[in-house]
């Protein structure tokens, strides 16, 4: 293989849609049929959903998303409903199709050219069902779809003269608590909004509309950064008292797959620690050669201290989901996560789902080994990459048993 195909393999596997190589991109070529037309004076059921952008930051566009009809619109938004739905990649596009994403220029701190429509967006987040809301566009959308791995696919772009909500959005009393709240820090509200079972989405949404934390600290936040910022508050809270527990005490392997994401968990008795690992099958969308390139972040026991940047928001929602069932079951593990990504995995849908993924995949009842090639050997079996690209990338695979234990120096 040529190094320029190399080149073009790994390059393709991290930019997904956002442009590196500057030449068409393919996702489009399979997502274009999906775009929807429009008015420029509507009204529907905003899911409730809001976006909030991070390119020229601090000075950002920020707007919400609903359709032209009025109907039940949370399975548009939701991956805790598409995963538990089990829906198809199609279905996802063409419900997220019919969004119009009406949005506005401002600034995360200080929204003075735009009150009443920073307001409102506000008001939207802060509701857990769906809520009527008329649109007056300054021009029709631009039939264009915002790819981003981090993200469900949002499209249908336009600037918004003004918003009008046409009924109460539905708010929970803790929401409407700690939203009034100024003078609880943003770390606690998270933490406490998901003690209340609020949905992660709904948080994500919260905190990204600036409604969490102190009175003089509170700004929006980008929503790709609310994301990987409550994924990240509330593992590490978790893992607090984690890692105090008692070290599981055999080999567990469980496995998941959604829409091409296919996982494989396995957790080894050990102190905590973590890591994942990602591939595209070859002839994948975003792999269009020969070449696998295996995409990897880990932590010891210690902790990270810098943000993953090659499995990036991933890492975060992966670790959620692992931390919720070691807190579940009251132990501690070593835990290396195999994510392979299949050409039925046409597009992306956010890392939502790969939290969700994870959740169903740790649910269920582990397959127990005696040793480590045993599970690996098992792993084999569902996975379509030869387990040895997986291996020789693996840190934590290296590691594990190289270090005695106390009890063994006795």
């Amino acid at each position: 293989m040529s190094s320029t195909q190399l080149f073009d393999s790994e390059l393709c596997a991290r930019c997904r849609g956002r442009g590196f190589c500057k030449k068409p991109c393919r996702i489009y070529s399979k997502i274009k049929d999906f775009t929807t037309k429009t008015k420029t004076h509507f009204s529907g059921s905003s899911p409730p959903e809001i976006f909030v952008g991070r390119f020229d930051y601090p000075n950002i566009s920020a707007g919400i998303l609903t359709p032209e009809s009025h109907e039940e619109s949370q399975e548009y938004s939701m991956p805790e409903i598409w995963h538990k739905n089990k829906f198809s990649i199609d279905t996802i596009l063409t419900n997220r199709s019919k969004l119009v994403y009406g949005k506005f220029k401002t600034q995360v701190k200080k929204a003075k050219l735009n009150d009443k429509l920073l307001k409102t967006m506000q008001e939207v987040s802060m509701a857990y069902k769906s809520v009527s809301t008329e649109f007056f566009l300054k021009r029709a959308p631009n039939y264009r779809l915002e790819i981003n791995k981090h993200l469900p696919i949002i499209g249908n772009p336009a600037p918004l003269e003004s918003v009008r909500l046409e009924e109460n959005p539905k708010v929970k009393p803790k929401v409407d608590y700690l939203v009034s709240d100024t003078d609880a820090k943003a770390v606690n509200s998270i933490l406490e909004l998901y003690k209340s079972q609020i949905e992660i989405t709904n948080i994500n949404k919260i905190l990204s509309a600036g409604l969490l934390g102190l009175k003089t600290q509170r700004r929006l936040v980008p929503t790709r950064w609310s994301i990987t910022a409550v994924d990240d508050t509330i593992s590490k809270n978790l893992l607090k008292k984690i890692k105090y527990y008692p070290e599981i005490s055999e080999i567990l392997l469980f496995n998941s797959e959604y829409n091409g994401n296919h996982y494989e968990i396995l957790l080894l008795p050990d102190k905590f620690s973590f890591e994942v690992l990602e591939a595209e099958i070859s002839g994948s969308l975003w792999n269009q050669t020969g070449h696998v390139s295996v995409m990897k972040d880990y932590e010891l026991f210690g902790g990270r201290h810098e943000y993953a940047y090659e499995v990036t928001g991933a890492y975060y929602a992966n670790r959620l989901g692992l931390c919720e069932y070691l807190e579940k079951i009251k132990r501690q593990a070593t835990a290396i996560f195999i994510r392979e990504v299949g050409p039925e995995y046409y597009a992306p849908l956010g890392v939502g789902i790969l939290r969700e993924i994870t959740r169903a995949a740790l649910d269920k009842e582990p397959e127990k080994f005696s040793t480590i090639n045993e599970a690996l050997d098992k792993s084999q079996t569902r996975l379509r990459i030869p387990i040895s690209t997986w291996t020789k990338e693996s840190i934590l695979l290296k590691e594990f048993g190289k270090q005695k234990r106390l009890k063994e120096w006795f």
